[in-house]
């Protein structure tokens, strides 16, 4: 297993990291997963003896039951991981609920806390954006939280690239603690993240940690044109997180990652994860499992080594063309492009 420094912070994160998405099952997430502490524990305990020495988490998971199997089966083992969790979501009724404001930040921490039978949580998440509380409050909640020691260090999730710029801004104007992390969504088939999210994050120096990888189990490899895994009745035309504009491009990067997979003798999934271990600034890509069988499936992706030729490859059959104001920036001003430029640019179709 590799291990890669979170951003600009001092944190080493192993490649492949463990989402617990699937731990809990109920309520909505009941059609996610419905994974139990026993076979919680078997899924941890096969990750961490892999090198994996990250688990992911929110608050909202099955209304916190995601939290409290967490809880139960990393004890003994809790100075082996890192432990991340966020807040934003309704998790309380009422108006203040919600958001991401002092007062439920706070509330939120102290209840995933005691749902993680833990004294503190390594990587402290803002799961969205709240666009009704001032930034001054959200971070300033934060950097008390860091400043009790319940918390090691934030990071925030499906920030668009002027949201989190501006509260990159925000705390380097009141000395507030940085984010170290963005949690995006990634993949082979939405690559939207390259345009402003990704160079955003490589700009300013944020490891990226990349949720559903697999597309929501995609790229797996069982979803082809003329065949699904049996039992399920899901459609890729239905399929609506992430969502689906073109069936047909998916399909064509299935084939051609399928392809890839069966020259180095692994699992599709592993190649899909290879192929954005491969892309600047990225530390780790998050995998969920329902079963130790899945998880198997997954954790060789640390270690496989895609040559230049499968990432061309992988890059062309999956590219689209780049939209305003990068088509006009790529014509007009290629010879004065930075490090962040250039993986903003990798977004179109490969030149040459």
């Amino acid at each position: 297993m590799e291990y890669r420094q979170l951003g600009h912070s001092g944190l080493r994160v192993s490649t492949v990291s463990l989402g617990t998405m699937t731990f809990g099952g109920r309520g909505p997430f009941a059609s996610v997963g419905q994974v139990d502490v026993d076979a919680a524990l078997r899924i941890v305990e096969r990750s961490c003896d892999a090198g994996v020495n990250f688990i992911d988490t929110a608050d909202i998971y099955s209304g916190g039951a995601s939290e409290e199997i967490v809880g139960q089966v990393v004890k003994g083992r809790r100075e082996e991981v890192l432990l991340a969790t966020k807040c934003r979501f309704q998790t309380e009724e009422g108006s203040n609920g919600a958001g991401s404001s002092r007062h439920h930040i706070l509330r939120s921490l102290e209840a995933s806390l005691r749902r993680l039978g833990t004294d503190h949580i390594d990587l402290y998440q803002l799961h969205g954006w709240d666009g009704q509380t001032a930034l001054d409050e959200t971070l300033a909640a934060l950097e008390a939280a860091v400043r009790s020691g319940k918390v090691r260090y934030v990071g925030c999730s499906n920030y668009s690239a002027w949201h989190l710029m501006k509260a990159l801004a925000v705390a380097e104007r009141k000395g507030f603690e940085r984010f170290a992390s963005h949690q995006i969504y990634w993949s082979l088939i939405g690559r939207d993240a390259e345009v402003e999210v990704v160079p955003a994050a490589i700009d300013q120096g944020l490891g990226i940690l990349v949720w559903s990888p697999l597309a929501g189990g995609l790229l797996t490899g069982k979803y082809r044109r003329d065949s699904k895994p049996e039992g399920t009745s899901r459609h890729l035309t239905a399929w609506d997180e992430p969502p689906i504009n073109d069936a047909d491009k998916v399909y064509r990067v299935i084939d051609v990652l399928v392809e890839v997979a069966d020259g180095h003798g692994v699992p599709p999934a592993q190649v899909a994860l290879a192929w954005l271990l491969d892309k600047p600034a990225v530390t780790s890509v998050i995998i969920g499992a329902r079963n130790e069988t899945q998880v198997g499936q997954t954790l060789g992706a640390a270690d496989l080594k895609l040559s230049a030729e499968d990432v061309k490859r992988l890059d062309a059959v999956s590219a689209s063309p780049l939209p305003y104001p990068l088509w006009h920036q790529e014509r007009t001003v290629s010879d004065r492009l930075s490090p962040a430029d250039r993986a903003a640019f990798s977004y179109g179709p490969p030149k040459g």
